[in-house]
């Protein structure tokens, strides 16, 4: 079996593994995006793209056996088509497109969209309710969220501006993401083997670390367990704040370097 030999990636994709599997596992999944930029410190971002998608899919595998009977397919139904159009129009313009400068740009939505809650500010419903699911709102984010999924693994920002102010249940929201992205890292499998992004290495050192697929999910979803509704609802929105500098970084350090 061929694999990275290297042990500084494994000294940062160890950690950057767990620390996804526990936010897909817990809290939605907003800090799984720093697997693939902290990877990339050691190795080419679109290598560790590859390397990470099937350590993705074993993780939704996990997840759907935590929440196999939790989701909310209202929403899956105005996710879904679009993040699916969205899913082939990253794999048509994949040679096009900057990874980089996609990440900058989902990382200041994710930033304002975070202050734009905390502070009250921009428009709201006169009675205070959050808003109703919608086929609009749903399929446009959807397909944001399939195409930076796609490109960079930075789905979570786009499904989370969508699904956040709806204030549903912890555990219905959680179980509804995985249920997502379970569908959307699935459907890109193909258009990544089109591509020949999964080398003999790639898969090897996928395999290597599928292990700490479960472990984190388990991790994930007993944390999930031991906070309130208004403590994950904090805890939701600080990591989308901190997802979104995360993704400005490294999109603005790399275009400017």
């Amino acid at each position: 079996m061929e694999l990275i030999e290297d042990p500084l990636f494994y000294a940062v994709a160890i950690p950057a593994v767990m620390i996804a599997g526990i936010s897909k596992g817990g809290f939605g999944g907003g800090l799984g995006i720093v697997a693939v930029p902290t990877m990339a410190l050691v190795i080419g971002p679109i290598e560790a793209a590859a390397i990470m998608l099937p350590i993705l899919c074993a993780m939704d595998v996990f997840g759907l056996i935590a929440y196999r009977r939790t989701a909310d397919w209202t929403n899956l139904a105005r996710l879904l088509p679009g993040a699916i159009a969205g899913i082939v129009v990253g794999a048509l313009t994949f040679r096009l497109f900057d990874a980089d400068a996609v990440r900058l740009t989902i990382g200041l939505i994710a930033v304002l969209f975070t202050l734009q809650h905390w502070t009250g500010f921009g428009p709201r419903r006169a009675d205070g309710a959050p808003p109703r699911p919608s086929w609009l709102k749903g399929s446009g984010f959807g397909g944001v969220a399939g195409f930076t999924s796609f490109v960079a693994h930075a789905g979570g920002p786009p499904v989370q501006f969508y699904m956040l102010p709806q204030r549903i249940d912890k555990t219905l929201y959680v179980g509804t993401t995985v249920w997502f992205f379970f569908a959307v890292n699935a459907a890109k499998l193909v258009p990544y083997s089109m591509l020949g992004l999964f080398s003999a290495e790639n898969l090897g050192t996928s395999l290597a670390l599928a292990p700490l697929a479960p472990l984190g999910i388990w991790a994930g979803v007993r944390l999930h367990r031991l906070v309130s509704q208004q403590v994950f609802y904090r805890i939701a929105y600080g990591l989308l704040f901190l997802t979104g500098l995360k993704l400005c970084w490294d999109g603005a350090a790399a275009l400017v370097g």
